[in-house]
């Protein structure tokens, strides 16, 4: 997929630069400026893991969040018929020709269609919901609530 049909796609979801939204704010915007970044992305994480509803029963744990400005990390542990965990960690790389899936394997694909709608309704929503309940802004048009 081309930088210009991925610009578009987010253009037709996000109002503003789609980029943006796919972003993490940066270290000066952030009002808990005395937290480690490992300890910021911890908290993003635990707002994260809520954007796709409640754990199903299988699912041990879950992750979802940004690790920079283009990587965004979706991590699932899964209780198995025979009792045991499986981790499954994928990484999802914003690159001019698109939206890198990386899992293990390795298995390298670009997302394309549904799978790159529902990523980018989902970056869409994490950022709104860290913005708002851990940073204490309007993520429209980033004022002070």
């Amino acid at each position: 997929m081309s930088s210009g049909i991925f610009k578009k796609a987010l253009s037709l979801i996000f109002a503003d630069d789609p980029s943006d939204s796919l972003r993490r704010i940066s270290k000066k915007d952030r009002p808990l400026k005395t937290l480690t970044e490992r300890e910021l992305i911890e908290l993003e994480s635990e707002i994260g893991r809520t954007v796709f509803g409640p754990l199903p029963a299988n699912v041990v744990r879950r992750e979802f969040f940004n690790l920079d400005e283009h990587t965004w990390i979706w991590h699932e542990e899964i209780k198995v018929s025979d009792g045991t965990t499986q981790q499954i960690t994928t990484r999802y790389e914003l690159q001019p020709r698109g939206v890198l899936k990386v899992q293990p394997g390795p298995k390298y694909t670009y997302l394309d269609g549904e799978e790159l709608r529902n990523l980018v309704l989902a970056t869409k929503e994490y950022y709104e919901r860290t913005t708002r309940q851990l940073y204490g802004h309007d993520p429209q048009p980033n004022r002070p609530l």
